[in-house]
């Protein structure tokens, strides 16, 4: 069998593994980057994070030409080209996958689409995927980081052999725009995904089985978003699950099962499970080597993101939560720096975290919520946008800032934002809790006006009962 050498390769060619892979070529490393998919960019690219977010915004512009009516602006109902908006969709995928191709090429990293598997802890086998074969059988590393990511999970009591039965990968390509939605999953993957197909014209039907949106988020960064999907989405069912679903007479009936035991059969076009993903960890041969896996199929990993298997590393969604694109990136980081023989650790204070809905809401470090499971003495300090001038002249007051502090030191150990642009907040937020900040540093900072960023300095401010735009004196320890 042909068999070809390298320093290090990496499996999987998303966020993690094409960092990983880049930043490995910058270091002189000799990299092979393996892809089963014909372009790079994995999930978030070509499934997950752009595509919605590019929907997303047509969301946020046609919610913005109606929201234009209260200042007396007004526009017809718009005629929307579901191919033409494909076919946009598509071109920045391909826009930024090609760029992605052609930087690897640029760094010398060797690209390979196939399926690989190992057959030792120095030893993959590659297998083809396409037309276009591998140049070798066998593949043999010094090193290795898995970058698999993850992928939907759509549980054994609603799995239907249906095309009208949906997960986030289907609802992404637009197949066509249902009279009648159900999203099942109050997460921000469902909630993104009701948001864009609400906008389209869909009436969205939501079913959350716990007894609030976005499980885990901060009650009061949820609220303003939840009164304002009230509106968007036809129902929002919480505590409820679905427990069954059946193809019939050309739609899908529901079975809604609510807290106390009562059932009801609803109908839908097309049903959207949006309720979690699991890592792809599965028949990569692992077995064969030292790895280790938790029982939720995550592969066990150390500060330097190194398995129990020393040759052998994991970054991304298959090491673990939170799954996001910008954790991974930075894992990757970590591990080709530690493979080079680098003093690192992936230790970070902060890894903010985003809902792209309308408001949008954001968090980074320490949220209210774990505060109050850990039984940890906090302060938060909350500036309501309704006292910001740009909000106001944006005519969404609905949102606000809100840091969360250490009542003995003032350090700042966590902020939670929602509203317009809480994603593009969030960055100065993620810097101030990773450094430690004292509060009194964002206090401090002049911030430009009139914009949303300067309520980041103004929450600290009504921290120390001197904000300038809301009377709120400090209060006393009594």
């Amino acid at each position: 069998m042909m068999a070809m050498e390298t320093e290090l390769v990496v499996i999987g060619g998303g966020p993690g593994g094409y960092a990983a892979a880049f930043l490995a070529a910058d270091l002189g490393m000799k990299v092979v980057l393996i892809e089963q998919d014909r372009q790079l960019g994995g999930t978030c690219l070509l499934r997950g994070c752009i595509p919605s977010k590019a929907l997303l915004h047509v969301a946020k512009v046609l919610a913005e030409a109606q929201h234009l009516a209260d200042w007396g602006v007004r526009f017809a109902k718009p005629n929307i080209d579901l191919g033409a908006i494909r076919q946009q969709k598509e071109k920045i995928i391909s826009t930024l996958s090609g760029g992605l191709r052609q930087i690897a090429s640029r760094r010398k990293v060797e690209l390979i689409q196939a399926r690989a598997g190992f057959l030792d802890p120095h030893t993959l086998y590659l297998e083809p995927v396409s037309e276009v074969k591998p140049p070798a059988d066998r593949l043999r590393f010094e090193h290795c980081i898995i970058a698999t990511g993850s992928r939907p999970v759509i549980p054994k009591a609603l799995q239907l052999e249906s095309d009208r039965l949906w997960d986030s990968t289907v609802a992404l390509e637009l197949p066509e725009i249902p009279e009648k939605l159900l999203v099942v999953g109050g997460g921000y993957i469902g909630l993104e995904m009701g948001t864009i197909y609400a906008a389209l014209g869909s009436q969205v039907t939501v079913v959350e089985m716990t007894d609030g949106l976005l499980p885990g988020v901060d009650r009061d960064l949820v609220r303003p978003l939840h009164k304002r999907l009230e509106t968007l989405f036809q129902a929002i069912h919480l505590r409820t699950q679905v427990s069954a679903l059946a193809d019939k007479n050309g739609h899908l009936e529901a079975t809604f099962e609510s807290a106390d035991g009562q059932k009801q059969i609803q109908c839908f076009d097309r049903v959207l499970v949006a309720v979690g993903r699991r890592p792809n960890s599965e028949n990569l041969g692992l077995e064969k080597t030292q790895v280790q896996m938790s029982q939720q199929g995550f592969i066990q990993v150390d500060s330097q993101r190194r398995t129990t298997e020393p040759s052998i590393y994991a970054i991304g969604d298959v090491a673990g939560q939170p799954m996001l694109a910008h954790k991974a990136t930075r894992e990757a980081k970590v591990a080709v720096q530690a493979i080079a023989g680098r003093p690192v650790d992936f230790q970070p204070r902060a890894i903010p975290a985003v809902v792209f809905t309308d408001p949008e809401i954001a968090w980074v470090g320490l949220t209210e919520t774990e505060a109050k499971a850990q039984n940890r003495s906090v302060e938060t300090a909350v500036f309501p946008w309704g006292a910001s001038g740009r909000a106001l002249s944006m005519g969404r007051t609905e949102g606000l800032t809100k840091w969360i502090i250490d009542p003995q030191t003032e350090r700042v150990l966590g902020c939670g934002i929602v509203g317009p642009g809480a994603g593009d907040l969030i960055g100065e937020a993620a810097l101030a809790v990773e450094l430690a900040c004292h509060l009194e540093d964002l206090a401090e900072t002049i911030h430009p006006h009139p914009t949303l960023c300067e309520t980041l300095s103004a929450a600290a401010e009504v921290f120390y009962g001197t904000a300038t735009d809301l009377y709120k004196p400090k209060k006393r320890p009594s």
